[in-house]
């Protein structure tokens, strides 16, 4: 027999299908404002932390790792605070997507333009691109920069 409540079962379902923050997660159960109390909600939370079923960390992780190929990492931290998911954790996965951030950014200029901008407004046009997807204005100019050496 199931001994568990209904916003438990909700919130394990949520589970299932992806990672959550806590933050996150309270959100989304607390729409479900029939199924408990605020007390009740805040206890099967913690419940699922302790028992491994919720975490920030790994969320965090899993985040970082999914949208690296796409993004860079302002637009990841960014994405992470939204999110709820605590400085120091997003601190600990920064110097890892810091790494890989230049590599990941001429990847993704490559297969949008592939060939660097030829006047000022094509210029603009790549540096809001690249701005938009979350990189630094240091590593568009890097990014730009190597382009144009490797045309040359």
């Amino acid at each position: 027999m199931d001994t568990r409540s209904p916003i438990e079962v909700r919130a394990l379902r949520y589970l299932a299908q992806r990672e959550h923050s806590r933050r996150e997660l309270e959100q989304k159960l607390s729409r479900h404002q029939n199924l408990c109390a605020r007390e009740e909600l805040l206890t099967v939370l913690d419940k699922l932390q302790q028992q491994g079923y919720l975490s920030d960390e790994r969320m965090a992780e899993q985040v970082a790792r999914h949208r690296r190929s796409r993004f860079g990492s302002q637009r990841i931290v960014h994405e992470l605070k939204s999110k709820g998911v605590d400085d120091h954790l997003i601190g600990n996965i920064l110097p890892g997507l810091k790494e890989t951030e230049l590599e990941t950014a001429l990847h993704i200029w490559r297969k949008k333009f592939d060939q660097p901008p030829a006047t000022r407004e094509e210029r603009a046009k790549h540096i809001r691109f690249m701005m938009n997807r979350g990189f630094s204005m240091e590593t568009i100019q890097r990014v730009l920069t190597q382009a144009g050496e490797e045309n040359s």
